[in-house]
């Protein structure tokens, strides 16, 4: 597996088997989003909430709050209760978009994530949250210029992503608050608009609204409370239209009250673009696309092949489907799924079909919006050792030997290495093999690469060896279904040849996550090498020129700004722990270590011809920024016990009775680490 890379702990270890069965490996990830899961999630994952509350580094679970905590909520930024001049708007919302005080509850969909603390950092958010409260101030001290002179900046952000998040997570926080960019410096500033709604409706109500206008969320509507002026509806219409006609239109509906007395509400939503709506019954138009969430139960299968088998059931794309992380293939794993442009009755029909290809769909509802890669807290992994026995040259007590190794990554920890799955083990063509050729822009070798087939008679394999001897058409034909990647590449490389040109459309061809995930296996594999290299360079101890991550910095306004060089004098005074040492994965916007490392980085990118590589390809629309991980991690939630068992085995003519010992383990680990990685520390031996 990782056969020259380094351990961490000196313990002896033991031999053993793994994935020999699917059942052996069983992976189930934690936290599944509150993004469409609502209380489900503790039908769906028992064990979630105890992974959440204990280990060796625990991390309270973010709450979703709809307004600063400790803001005064007592009156609106700009007049108190109701707006002017209204009538009959004294009935409370419904119980589904209300929280626990009255206030506008994030509606299914939404959430906080990532969080804004986690992209912040405490002390950042907390100065955030006093600006917040002093705009607010302002406004209802009636002092509007200095309320609008008002500034908070978050720093430079780089990356788009980040700043996509920051916007979001802010206008959801405090939607009283407007984010604004200039020149890659993200502004917080009081948002006029809603201090100016404020002034015509409750200040639950703007909150409310704002939040859904920063949302936008699939089908979603949203209805201000029953208004019996219509002088005052009208100037709420002309407002909204005003400020945001271009993207919402307003209905007045009149309903019957509890009291049999008529009552006229305003709803707002989306206006759709051209050519893609209904004309429903109700007025608005209803969009096409749904969005259904599920959980895939799958058994030896990778993720993207069980999705290129979903999808071609369904009869959508791939990328219709969306996830928070590749899980194991020899495994039996449990995740959530988003799928788009279907509906939750047409996923149910399919679940037959698919439990014959190894899958199995639970809890099916309707969602409201994609989910996003990382979007999780982690994975509880239950596995099982088989055929234990001690390492050539032990002659220690098994169970000693067990407990000791258990009980020393538990304490110290293991190398955070990516496992192989990263790579596609086994594989003759390894998934990194894939990434670097893209990264040098070599397109028709990518192809050939990605169409290598294993040394396997089966219609996969016999279809690409067709390929790498004849043309696409062919095996355009000869393909399974589900095999739905390979065919939207095909397609391409058909109509524009199998030349520069047309592997590069062909790789276009296919979703943006899979043409990244083969680079960032290249940046995997030499992050790998790298934190080797350190290990066996520096050992454990952090020296001048290692680079550090310091979360409490509150002076940070990018991830580069939280990463610290090691100076000589804090050498001198261990100021910092091996377990704060990070390392670069390769990308044009981060720092790398300014020691040997540091070089051995610059050396190992010009051995495979990437010494002048901006990471940047942009004929693929690619764009690799680079981040940082930890060397070393914990695990958390350990347990475990030994099963005994006889099997008969054989010796020439004798039928003997061998007693055979398993390990039962099961722990949890972060985002991105890898179980087998782990369990190459535990035991000190390679799979």
């Amino acid at each position: 597996m990782l056969p020259s890379f380094s351990y961490l702990t000196e313990h002896t270890g033991f031999r053993g088997t793994i994935k020999n069965a699917p059942g052996d490996f069983v992976v189930t990830e934690l936290e599944v989003p509150e993004l469409f899961l609502g209380d489900s999630r503790a039908e769906l994952l028992p064990k979630s909430s105890e992974a959440a509350q204990s280990g060796p580094c625990p991390r309270e679970p973010k709450r979703r709050r709809t307004e600063p905590p400790e803001c005064p909520r007592d009156s609106a930024p700009g007049a108190p209760g109701q707006g002017p001049g209204r009538a009959g708007g004294g009935r409370a919302a419904s119980p589904e978009q209300t929280g626990p005080e009255g206030e506008p509850e994030l509606q299914p969909g939404l959430g906080e994530a990532p969080g804004l603390e986690s992209l912040l950092g405490e002390p950042v958010s907390e100065l955030l949250h006093k600006f917040a409260c002093d705009v607010k101030d302002a406004w209802r001290s009636g002092n509007s210029a200095d309320a609008a002179a008002r500034e908070f900046s978050l720093g430079p952000r780089l990356d788009k992503k980040i700043r996509a998040d920051l916007h979001s997570a802010v206008r959801q926080k405090f939607p009283f608050l407007v984010t604004l960019t200039k020149d890659n410096e993200m502004i917080v500033k009081g948002n006029p608009d809603y201090r100016e709604l404020c002034q015509l409706v409750t200040e639950k109500e703007t909150s409310g609204f704002f939040k859904f206008l920063d949302a936008k969320l699939e089908n979603s509507t949203f209805s201000f409370e029953p208004d019996g002026n219509k002088e005052h509806r009208k100037t709420v219409h002309h407002f909204i239209n005003r400020k945001f006609g271009k993207l919402l239109e307003t209905k007045s509906f009149t309903m019957t009250d509890v009291s049999d007395q008529p009552s006229t509400s305003i709803m707002v939503r989306f206006r759709e673009k051209s050519g893609s709506r209904k004309r429903c019954a109700g007025g608005f138009e209803d969009k096409q696309d749904v969005y259904t969430a599920f959980t895939l139960q799958k058994e030896n299968l990778e993720t993207l092949e069980a999705i290129g088998l979903l999808a071609a059931e369904l009869d959508v794309l791939p990328s219709d489907f969306s996830y928070t992380g590749i899980k194991d293939k020899k495994a039996i794993t449990l995740q959530p799924m988003v799928v788009k442009k279907v509906t939750p009755e047409r996923l149910k029909e399919i679940g037959n079909k698919m439990e014959k290809k190894g899958m199995k769909i639970y809890n099916i509802r309707p969602a409201q919006q994609h989910l996003r890669l990382g979007q999780l807290k982690g994975n509880h992994f239950d596995i099982v050792v088989r055929d234990l026995q001690h390492h050539s040259h032990d002659s220690g007590d098994l169970e000693e030997r067990i407990a000791e190794a258990v009980e020393s990554v538990e304490t110290k920890g293991f190398v955070n290495y990516y496992g192989p799955q990263r790579f596609g083990q086994g594989q003759i063509v390894q998934t990194d093999q894939i990434g670097l050729a893209l990264l040098n822009e070599k397109m028709v070798k990518a192809v050939k690469l990605f169409f290598t087939p294993e040394d396997t008679d089966d219609p996969v394999n016999n279809a690409k060896r067709y390929f790498l001897q004849t043309d696409a058409k062919g095996t355009l034909v000869m393909l399974p279904e589900f095999k739905v990647r390979e065919k939207m590449l095909l397609r391409a490389l058909n109509r524009y040849g199998v030349n520069h040109e047309g592997c590069t459309k062909g790789w276009l061809n296919i979703p943006h996550s899979l043409r990244i995930f083969y680079v960032h296996a290249y940046c995997s594999k030499i992050w790998n090498e790298a934190a080797s290299y350190r290990l066996k360079t520096y050992g454990s101890k952090v020296v001048e020129g290692d680079l550090v991550f310091l979360e409490e910095n509150d002076e940070s306004n990018s991830l580069n700004d939280k990463v610290h060089v090691v100076t000589a004098a804090e050498e001198s005074a261990n100021k910092y722990s091996i377990y704060q040492v990070v390392l670069p994965m390769v990308g044009h916007s981060i720092k790398y270590p300014s020691n040997k490392v540091g070089q051995w980085y610059h050396e190992r990118l010009s051995k495979d011809e990437l010494e002048l590589c901006k990471f940047r390809v942009s004929p693929l629309q690619l764009n690799i920024p680079g981040c940082y991980r930890l060397i070393l991690k914990n695990v958390k939630n350990v347990s475990y016990f030994l099963e005994s068992s006889e099997k008969e085995i054989k010796i020439e003519d004798n039928h003997l009775n061998d007693l055979q010992v398993s390990l039962h383990i099961s722990f949890d680990l972060d985002p991105s680490c890898y179980a087998t990685v782990c369990l190459r520390e535990i035991m000190k031996c390679d799979f």
